[in-house]
Parts: structure tokens; sequence; C-alpha cells
């Protein structure tokens, strides 16, 4: 992108961040390929400015990606967790105008993760947080998780998910990388639980970003709807149905978004609804610039200029901190 483009630089909700501590306390806990992906990523805040200014994101809201904080120890998890929001924090304190954060959390031990919640907002000013699809086999939609979603409810908090590796990974990956299929139905399979739980209908403040598209979920909506009416006959009449709550939700574009996963989800929820992810570290510099160049390329939705302008006023939106920030990308 040169001086000259007059387009709108991207709001990246979904970008990730490592240190060299988090990498060899993973390493140690068994995850020496992550999610069966070759290798670990290297980060550093110079390297991702660099390719923001690139490919003209404007800013980015840091996140830890799968495996998480958590690797068996509560109170492990706890410090590790409470050094990588630390770190965030500093990556945002040094380039205010350029990156955010979503703080993790120590789940599923949850006075750990509601105490970090608190410093993360109150102390270190996290945008949100985020959650694995489930850590150990807790699911999100798991009732010992209730008095989290209600302090988040409670807070208008932002919620970012992001896939793990699903309990059942060693028969049903096949020993292909996780990420390719495994992380598209955990992605299915956590927001459901959500669903089927009530955790969604209980907490209306909730600000859930679902990843990559939404996963399975705009073909599965019509299913899990169905299934809900049959399994929970009990609810009130007037209580919205699966594809009602799931049009409430907000979704990152990250991955294959293009030709078929974007217009699947807009099948389902309407334009104001998608946020921009390029995915990085975790996807390579090379990858990000493809897909940005699929997203430009790409027609956007009736009354929208592009798909930049369009994602950027949806994460101003959600996120108001950022809409006193320049539009513009860094060089204009």
């Amino acid at each position: 992108m040169t001086a000259s483009d007059e387009r709108t630089g991207f709001v990246d909700v979904h970008a990730h961040f490592v240190t060299d501590s988090y990498v060899r306390r993973a390493r140690a806990a068994g995850h020496e390929l992550p999610d069966g992906v070759p290798a670990w990523p290297d980060w550093s805040a110079e390297a991702h400015l660099e390719l923001m200014d690139r490919v003209g994101i404007s800013t980015a809201i840091l996140s830890v990606s799968s495996p998480g904080v958590h690797f068996g120890d509560d109170a492990a998890a706890r410090r590790l967790a409470r050094e990588m929001n630390e770190e965030a924090a500093r990556a945002a304190a040094g380039h205010p105008d350029r990156f955010g954060f979503f703080a993790s959390l120590p789940l599923p031990d949850v006075d750990g993760a509601l105490a970090e919640a608190a410093y993360a907002f109150d102390e270190l000013g996290a945008d949100g947080v985020v959650l694995e699809t489930h850590t150990h086999g807790v699911y999100l939609g798991d009732a010992r998780l209730e008095p989290l979603f209600a302090e988040l409810g409670r807070r208008r908090a932002v919620v970012f998910l992001h896939p793990t590796s699903p309990v059942c990974w060693e028969r049903s990956a096949l020993g292909r990388p996780r990420p390719m299929v495994e992380f598209v139905f955990d992605t299915a399979r956590t927001v459901t639980d959500l669903l089927m739980a009530g955790t969604l209908e209980r907490h209306p403040g909730l600000e859930v970003i679902v990843p990559h598209c939404g996963g399975a979920l705009p073909v599965l909506a019509d299913r899990v709807d169905g299934f809900m009416k049959l399994f929970l006959p009990d609810r009130a009449g007037d209580a919205p149905g699966a594809v009602e709550q799931l049009r409430r939700l907000h979704y990152d574009m990250a991955g294959s978004a293009f030709p078929r996963q974007v217009p699947a989800l807009l099948s389902l929820v309407e334009p104001d609804r998608l946020l921009y992810g390029s995915d990085y570290c975790w996807t390579p510099a090379h990858g990000v610039d493809a897909h940005v160049a699929a997203v430009d390329a790409a027609p956007a939705p009736a009354g929208a200029a592009d798909w930049r302008s369009l994602t950027t006023d949806n994460a101003h939106r959600l996120l108001p901190r950022l809409a006193g920030r320049s539009a513009r990308t860094p060089e204009e």
C-alpha cells in the first residue's frame, strides 16, 4: 500500500503474539508441535508493525492462540496468564494507536479467571478476553463457568473465541494438522454448547466474536435450531432460537474467507456482524498478503464501499475506544 492510497486501514480483531517464555512453557507441557502444526511461529512488535504497514492494518488486537495458558496446573496457569497479559499490555502501551489486546484467562480455574479478568480490565485496559473453545474438556457451556459469564455479561465484555484441538483429536484428526478441520468443528461445538446451555440468552450483554467465518455454524445453524426446539421444549415461547441468537454474534473473516465462506456466513448474518481478522502470526506474512488481496478483490455487500471500510466501521462500534484513532492507514 502506498501513501497515495485512500483505502481504509483494517482493524484486525484476530491477531496473535507469542513470547519465548510462553513457547518454552508450552513445549515443556508437551506442545512441541502445537495442534499438529510443524513449528512455532516467531513474533515481534516490529515485524508485526511492518506487516501492518505493508497491507494496510491500522490496529491489531493481540491475543494468545491455542493451546492457551492452562497446561494442567492452576497456579502455573494464573502466573502464565498474568505474564502474557502484561506483555500484551506493554505492546499496547508502547504503540497505543496500533495495538490493543484480548486478555487470556486461566480457565477452567474460574476463581483465577475472575481475578485475572478484573485485573486485565481494570488495571491493564484490556479490550476484551480470549477464551479457547474448551480447556481440558471443559467447553464453554459448562455450568461451572457460569460465574465468569455472569461477570463478563455484567461488564458487557467483548469475548473473542478461539478454537483449539478437540478432546478427541487423536482419533478424529487422522494425523493431519488440527487447524485445517478440527478447529472449524470445535468452534461450532462450543458455540452450540453455549446455545444449548442458555448462556448467551442469560447474558445478553456479552459481545461474542466467533472466529473463522463462524467455522461450520453457517451450514449447521438450522440443524441446531431444530434440535433446540426438539430437546429444549420447556423454553418460553418467545425465547430466541439458535438462528436468532447466532445473528446477534460477531464473526471474523480469518482464514479462507473467499470465495465460499463469507457468502455462506452472509446467509446467516447481516454484514454489520463481520470483522476483519488476519490470524497473524500463526498465518505467516505471505499468507496475510494473500488473504488481504482476496478480501480487497471480493465484491462488498450492497451499500458498502468495500470490505475495509465495512469491517472497520463494525469494529469501531464493537470497540468504541478505537473510533478516535485514524481510520486511515499509517502511511497516509
